[in-house]
């Protein structure tokens, strides 16, 4: 059981707008303000089948298009940018809570051994999927050390300094 108590929001008290900046240390956003590029990075999940890690990633608003994936050294980004709401013809925008701008999300795979090569990705209704083919196994390799045919090494000479 949570108990609740009432007390009085300085300034608007409707929404306690006023209150936001001084908490936040002015960082606060009242209606009005402009927003522009506010950061946002995409949810995602990688999970492993036994061909591949698959990468899940949520992306509204944004088409196949505008993302770009890379995979190196076992390092997976994800880059792309998803835009601001706009007014349309006889509309106003009251509230704008979904984040936007450019994003970058870099995730570890599991394991480097992945054939990136081969990686594949495809968007269906707004979820992005990526899968990408684990190499085939390293093997261990044995590194026979030869053992040298150097003959015993001579004694250096001295040479005598009037030389």
């Amino acid at each position: 059981m949570t108990a609740t108590t009432s007390r009085k929001l300085p300034g608007n008290s409707r929404t306690g707008r006023d209150e936001v900046p001084r908490v936040t240390g002015g960082r606060g956003w009242q209606a009005g303000d402009k927003r522009e590029g506010t950061a946002w990075r995409p949810a995602a999940d990688i999970s492993e089948r036994s061909d591949a890690y698959r990468v899940t990633g949520e992306i509204p608003g944004i088409t196949a298009g505008e993302v770009e994936i890379t995979v190196a050294d076992g390092l997976l980004t994800i880059r792309g940018e998803r835009h601001a709401a706009r007014e349309a013809a006889g509309e106003k925008i009251h509230r704008s809570e979904r984040g936007y701008g450019v994003f970058r999300r870099s995730l570890a795979l599991p394991s480097s051994h992945v054939d990136a090569d081969k990686t594949e990705a495809s968007v269906r209704d707004a979820v992005l999927e990526i899968l990408v083919p684990k190499a085939a196994d390293a093997q261990d390799t044995r590194i026979r050390v030869r053992a040298s045919q150097v003959t015993a090494v001579p004694a250096p000479r001295l040479i005598p300094e009037e030389w």
